[in-house]
């Protein structure tokens, strides 16, 4: 047999093995931009849930814990809890994702800010959920999402 000539060819098998390989995975992308929105929505509305499970507890936080800029504290628990159970509903159904995205993206900046006690692995939840919501608003919810059915329908 002449190895110099078989080494000298790409293999075939491998290359085409690579393509489909590459191809699964591009299937599996929707999915992934699914788990990424449903992930975030998940965590902010357990918060929204968890304010109005206590609604005097957040109205306490806001008056003497939370320091929102240019907002009373009462508005502010009234803005913020209301964002918390309203725009993950958007974001995991992946309607209007892109501006959604960045208003969530906005919002944990400001509760990031707003929060003087904040622990390092608080900051590090923040900044996780953050990067998650740049992926959302950056690439799109993708194709598991009503914003993609509409485009689609509308392109039709």
């Amino acid at each position: 047999m002449d190895y110099a000539a078989v080494s000298a060819r790409p293999p075939q098998s491998l290359t085409a093995l690579a393509r489909r390989g590459t191809e699964a995975l591009a299937r599996l992308a929707p999915l992934l931009d699914l788990a990424i929105r449903l992930w975030v929505a998940h965590v902010f509305f357990n918060a929204g849930l968890a304010k109005i499970a206590s609604w005097e507890s957040t109205l306490a936080l806001f008056a003497n814990e939370y320091d929102v800029p240019l907002l009373p504290p009462a508005v502010a628990a009234y803005l913020g809890t209301g964002a918390e159970l309203v725009l993950p509903v958007f974001l995991a159904l992946g309607l209007l994702a892109r501006p959604t995205a960045l208003a969530l993206f906005a919002f944990n900046v400001v509760a990031v800010i707003s929060y003087p006690d904040i622990s390092p692995a608080g900051i590090s939840d923040h900044v996780h959920w953050g990067f998650l919501l740049a992926v959302t608003l950056l690439h799109g919810p993708g194709k598991v999402s009503v914003d993609h059915l509409i485009n689609h329908r509308v392109a039709a």
